[in-house]
């Protein structure tokens, strides 16, 4: 029986992608999702939910337990059999923490890519290796950075970028030896244009809800030109709608997509955009970056009370832009487009205020 390999579930955006190739692909093919055990519990659910949801899902999806991380992917004797039944293959797992180890990163995002890579060149009927990298391969890249930039010589602004760009790097480097590759790379992903919904309260999450812990006249620290900088938001459904599509289109193989917003706003817009969705006079308050990091860094609690992390500051002054002349361009027939944040900026708050134990911490 024809199998779809992905990797990511149940995590927010593998568990957003599952429901969209169930409904796409023939009945007859099943989802085989890579779990680790401690995530079996909440995976059973999740694909429980999924599949009563339409008679045409019961019984699609498989879930096998392994690690990325492991040789063989922890499948033991089930590696070959399992290789034989793939006819395609999704890979999302990675650890999404701007402030993880360089050690602990490199393990899942660099090693375990390129244990699904080898996973990937031993199935014989393999149509395509969808990769989800991610736009901050890019690093501090000063200037525009396009599909077809990868090693620009950039620096970066921790091991979650660092390890990423160097997972990237493998993946192009098989895709240029013969594998079948679709990469696509996301900006920083929110929730659902529509519902909100989201698995947890990173990135710009922070900001919001420093605003909303504040009384009606509300102070921001605020670093660098705030109109000069911008901020690539692009929320779930719109990822998630982009690589269900584009990922079944013969022509985007051997392509690479960034899934960014054309029009990101600035750091200025974005932060009006939020105090005007939750009713907030900010008052913006210029600072040094090295005083807001070692205050952040060294006063008690600082990071817990701001909710915003020594790591997230250097998004504030971003020097990089985005362009994605792929992503437009095999869309453009299509209803899908990234919405701008204004559009979208009260449904996040409505469901921050409905959802506020949430947590910020990544699923790892």
């Amino acid at each position: 029986m024809p199998t779809i390999f992905l990797t990511g579930f149940p995590g927010f955006l593998g568990s957003a992608l599952v429901e969209r190739l169930l409904d796409r692909t023939p009945q007859e093919t099943t989802l085989s999702c890579l779990i680790q055990p401690r995530w079996r519990g909440l995976a059973e659910q999740k694909a429980f939910s999924l599949e009563r949801q339409k008679t045409t899902r019961i019984g699609r999806i498989r879930l096998v337990e392994g690690d990325i991380t492991h040789p063989g992917l922890g499948l033991g004797d089930n590696y070959t059999s399992l290789q034989e039944e793939t006819v395609e293959i999704y890979h999302l797992a990675a650890v999404y923490d701007l402030s993880v180890k360089r050690e602990f990163a490199f393990r899942v995002n660099v090693e375990g890519t390129r244990n699904v890579l080898d996973f990937a060149e031993g199935c014989n009927n393999l149509s395509r290796f969808q990769y989800v990298s991610t736009c901050y391969v890019s690093g501090r890249y000063e200037g525009v950075f396009t599909e077809q930039d990868l090693e620009k010589g950039q620096r970066f602004n921790n091991f979650y970028e660092e390890t990423k760009y160097l997972a990237e790097v493998e993946v192009q480097r098989r895709m240029k030896a013969g594998l079948p590759v679709t990469i696509y790379r996301p900006g920083i992903v929110v929730g659902d244009s529509k519902t909100g919904q989201t698995q947890k309260y990173d990135g710009p999450y922070a900001i919001l809800r420093f605003l909303m812990g504040q009384l009606s006249l509300a102070v921001m620290p605020v670093i660098g030109n705030t109109k000069s900088f911008t901020v690539n938001i692009v929320p779930q459904d719109f990822v998630i709608e982009s690589i269900a599509y584009l990922s079944a289109q013969a022509t985007s193989v051997n392509k690479v997509y960034q899934l960014a917003n054309p029009s990101p706003p600035t750091v200025s817009a974005l932060i009006d955009l939020f105090a005007g969705a939750v009713h907030r006079l900010v008052v913006p308050v210029p600072l040094p970056k090295m005083l807001v990091k070692t205050a952040l860094e060294y006063v008690p609690y600082a990071q817990d009370l701001t909710g915003i992390t020594t790591d997230a500051v250097e998004y504030f002054t971003h020097p990089t832009t985005y362009t994605s002349e792929n992503t437009l361009n095999d869309l453009k027939d299509t209803n899908i487009s990234c919405p701008p944040l204004e559009a979208y900026v009260g449904t996040m708050v409505q469901y921050v205020q409905n959802h506020p134990d949430i947590s910020p911490k990544a699923m790892v």
